[in-house]
């Protein structure tokens, strides 16, 4: 199961398995084609074949603007045309259906299948109009063929892993994409109807993309290790990556509005309310679901995140709440002119060369990511075309 102690952390762990399967061209055909990756896919040993084959997807605390964060370059997967703050989108999984191919035309020859799924003529010159769309790059029918095959065998193998995932973890995928994209829900709702796509078959098609990350997860990152020695390593030759130029802080905060005609009881009973939801953030609820069920901000919609600040330009009050804190650590109750605040310390960095105690986890999981493409290879050539009956006949 994928498992989330924090928005934060969901995201990330979102956004990785997202990576890798950006990377390794896992898209099936709820997503947009993912055609720059296309020539890097695994070489598989078909079974050339004559055999004929029958037929059968807020209100701010801060004083100014947030210090902006490097933008992201978009994903050929995200086709919600809004910008992202973060280094990598998860993939937005909207796509034009294909065409289907005229009835009795030679397009609809059926020129190879898994486990009797067959894949046309049709499904090969659509592919490549795709891969040239995005891409701007021609590739042969034979790649198609393969990248299409490839993408029949994960989806079987994606069946496996249906019960791994539940309603809240897709309801937890679809927050991330909005938080991403900086829509509401309605906003969002509407996004996806403009492209066509009900809210119910995307739910779907979300479901699809955590059961893919849940099975790369599982047959390949997990089986890559990465000792501590290469970590050293890539740390020392790539220290320009953690290098710091200036101070930011990442807050989150549940706030408690008190009406500017509110009585002294009315406040001590705000308060108290305050107090109360961060002992329960103490204890260790998860953060961002208190703030979006409690909070009086605009923020609960995005988990009561806030995005980066330079300290000046934070409210003194905030600032002096969460500056003792260590990232992952939550505030003493703070009093503001807008209410009752309960912080949390989603990240400081702070200039200077970070330590490699702080940006360890960072380059394990780069390197493993680099890494998992052999081992995905691997896993695709030596066990997984084993569990199948492909055919080819191109």
């Amino acid at each position: 199961m994928i498992n989330r102690a924090s928005a934060v952390s969901y995201a990330a762990r979102v956004l990785t398995c997202a990576a890798l399967t950006i990377a390794f061209a896992l898209e099936l055909d709820a997503c947009t084609f993912v055609r720059a990756h296309t020539p890097s896919l695994p070489s598989l040993p078909f079974t050339k074949t004559a055999k004929p084959i029958t037929p059968v997807p807020s209100t701010s605390m801060a004083n100014a603007t947030p210090v902006a964060t490097p933008e992201a370059a978009p994903t050929p997967a995200a086709a919600v045309a809004a910008e992202a703050p973060v280094a990598m989108e998860t993939p937005m999984i909207i796509e034009t259906p294909r065409e289907p191919a005229p009835a009795g035309s030679e397009v609809n020859r059926v020129v190879g299948s898994v486990d009797g799924d067959p894949i046309t003529m049709h499904d090969v010159t659509q592919y490549q109009a795709g891969a040239l769309s995005e891409t701007g790059k021609h590739i042969t029918p034979d790649v198609a063929l393969k990248s299409l095959v490839i993408e029949k065998l994960l989806e079987q193998e994606t069946k496996k892993y249906e019960d791994r995932i539940d309603e809240g973890q897709v309801d937890k995928y679809i927050e991330q994409l909005r938080h991403e994209r900086n829509m509401t829900d309605a906003q969002f709702r509407q996004q996806l109807t403009q492209n066509g796509m009900s809210y119910d078959d995307f739910r779907k098609k979300a479901r699809t993309e955590l059961e893919k990350m849940e099975m790369i997860q599982t047959q390949v990152r997990e089986k890559v290790n990465i000792p501590q020695s290469d970590i050293q390593v890539y740390y020392d030759g790539h220290k320009n990556e953690f290098t710091i130029d200036k101070e930011r802080l990442r807050i989150a905060q549940i706030l408690i509005a008190v009406p500017p005609n509110a009585t002294p009881r009315q406040r001590t009973d705000l308060k108290k309310k305050a107090e109360a939801l961060r002992q329960r953030a103490i204890k260790g609820e998860d953060f961002y679901e208190l703030a979006r069920h409690y909070s009086d901000d605009e923020s609960k919609k995005d988990g009561g995140e806030l995005g980066w600040f330079a300290p000046a330009d934070i409210m003194d009050e905030i600032l002096a709440g969460v500056k003792p804190l260590k990232p992952g650590e939550v505030s003493q109750v703070v009093q503001t002119k807008n209410g009752y605040h309960v912080l949390r310390l989603e990240d400081h960095e702070v200039p200077g060369v970070q330590p490699l105690a702080d940006v360890q986890g960072k380059i394990r999981d780069k390197l493993q990511d680099e890494r998992a493409q052999a081992t995905f290879e691997t896993w695709v050539q030596t066990e997984l075309i084993k569990q199948h009956y492909v055919e080819t006949n191109l």
